[in-house]
């Protein structure tokens, strides 16, 4: 498991999430226990701490984007860097770490709003 979902030096976050995604952290349920037993995942003190923090059974997936936004809490403080993309491929996943940013500051116990990053509905400021 740290192998799918440990983050890779100089990765950012919200690739590292939208990584962690595709590798099926949504299917991943853990106890608190469980989690803290996975070490470093995030390479952040403050993110790997709160990962572990809650005790009921929680998808990794919720609580790494959880812990994401308890340790920066202003959306201004996790950006999306776009770069410049020239293919296709490079342009959907730049659309989707968008996606990403933005649900790591949904309220996560709505359950009308998406838990996959590919059904979440382009807003303006993504535009």
């Amino acid at each position: 498991m740290r192998k799918d979902f440990s983050r890779l030096p100089g990765e950012h976050i919200i690739t590292w999430l939208l990584r962690c995604w595709d590798n099926g952290a949504s299917s991943l349920e853990l106890e608190g226990r469980e989690a803290k037993q996975l070490g470093s995942l995030s390479r952040e003190g403050g993110i790997d701490k709160a990962i572990g923090k809650k005790a009921q059974a929680l998808s990794l997936w919720r609580r790494l984007l959880s812990s994401v936004r308890e340790r920066y809490p202003f959306s201004e403080d996790v950006i999306c860097r776009p770069g410049k993309w020239t293919t296709m491929e490079r342009g959907i996943q730049y659309l989707r770490e968008v996606a990403v940013r933005e649900m790591v500051y949904y309220d996560l116990d709505n359950a009308q709003l998406p838990t996959d990053p590919d059904e979440v509905q382009c807003t303006r400021p993504m535009w």
